[in-house]
């Protein structure tokens, strides 16, 4: 099935590495006609990262975010790759780009300018702090961000140092916070014909993911410390170490905290006065995590997983990628696919997490390769 929800949108796409092109990626899989604009001399520099794939010379890390794309080669620091730029940009929907702030000026390509020859363009920018404000010159990336916006204040164990956390929550969530800006601004240029500027940031994106962390602070007054897996507000709920490994459970409640005693063979547990309510268990998590793995210790991961789900406690075993990825459920819900490619034969890619009954995302296009479409769109070469 062909995607329909956003075809006749039309993006041109300035963006490298990972923010912007996730977000361009998520448009492109509801069927945008994405055009990635590549600066010669090797494109995206993902296309060179993690070493080469296979055959060819992209890497995997283009492939994980840029399916459903198109190719060109321009360079926007002459008259003529500048001009070419401008004419894919004339009759575009979206522009999107994460320079620092000042360099679209001084190309030439900045939202008054673009907005005199296009005057619905959406443009759309992500950058690591924003285009104004006092951090907006500084150079951005993930880590960075995720220091500065409290992530890796709250994440890790308490006594160890300050560890980022395992994805790029800065870069992933700027790119969605991006695509949900994009597809809101579309839809009000279909109302009514009026484009807009857009712009987020890595610092932001992060900082507005910290929603429960902020919360507490300004309900408390304390600054929220780093907790391990457990959770701010409620006892037992983080990982435990079974006979064989580690698995997650999630009794948060008091109704919760009853069955797993039960199932865990203890339920006087349920009445001890150390653990008897929520606030008391909070106290004791040490002491209650350190009962609890005793008891788990007897038996392994799977054992204990199929039996308090059995006696409702939500609970699930920590999975490596090797796992998860081949995981019965993981391959129901299609969330890994093969596009097959022109040099590779076939990439991987990760499926759609968002399933739509009339409009679902469909990987139609492989990740194109450097220029791949240069003569379809100019009909000659550009540079």
């Amino acid at each position: 099935m062909e995607p329909v929800a956003l075809n006749g949108m039309k993006v041109v796409d300035l963006t490298q590495v990972m923010a912007g092109p996730f977000c361009t990626m998520l448009l492109a899989d509801f069927g945008a006609d994405v055009i990635k604009v590549e600066p010669p001399g090797g494109g995206d520099q993902t296309r060179h990262s993690w070493g080469r794939s296979g055959k060819g010379d992209d890497g995997p890390a283009f492939f994980a975010l840029n399916r459903n794309k198109r190719s060109v080669v321009l360079d926007l620091r002459s008259d003529a790759g500048r001009a070419s730029f401008l004419e894919l940009v004339a009759d575009a929907d979206v522009l999107i780009e994460n320079y620092r702030p000042g360099v679209t000026t001084r190309l030439g390509i900045d939202y008054e300018s673009i907005k005199a020859l296009n005057p619905g363009i959406i443009y759309a920018s992500i950058s690591g702090f924003g285009q104004t404000g006092p951090y907006a010159d500084r150079p951005g990336y993930d880590l960075i961000a995720q220091g500065m916006s409290g992530v890796m204040g709250v994440t890790g164990h308490p006594d160890a140092p300050p560890a980022k956390a395992g994805v790029p929550v800065a870069d992933l969530g700027s790119g969605l916070f991006c695509a949900y800006g994009i597809v809101t601004a579309y839809v009000h240029k279909l109302q009514t014909g009026e484009g807009q500027r857009i712009e987020t940031s890595l610092f932001e994106a992060a900082l507005g993911l910290t929603v429960w962390e902020a919360t507490e602070y300004w309900a408390s007054g304390e600054v929220p410390a780093r907790t391990g897996s457990s959770h701010r507000m409620s006892a037992p709920y983080q990982a435990f170490r079974t006979q064989d490994g580690w698995m997650t459970i999630g009794a948060n409640n008091q109704r919760l905290w009853g069955f797993l005693c039960a199932a865990l063979g203890v339920p006087e547990l349920e009445a001890d006065e150390r653990f008897a309510t929520n606030s008391e268990r909070m106290k004791r998590k040490p002491e209650l995590a350190g009962i609890i793995e005793q008891i788990l210790a007897e038996h392994d991961t799977g054992y204990w997983v199929d039996r308090l789900l059995a006696a409702g406690v939500p609970c699930g075993p920590i999975l490596g990628y090797d796992e998860v990825l081949r995981d019965p459920h993981t391959q129901y819900r299609e969330m890994v696919q093969t596009i097959p490619h022109p040099v590779e034969g076939t990439v991987q890619t990760l499926g759609f997490p968002v399933k739509m009954s009339r409009t679902p995302a469909v990987a139609r296009r492989h990740p194109p390769l450097l220029g791949e479409h240069q003569n379809e769109i100019f009909g000659a070469e550009a540079s």
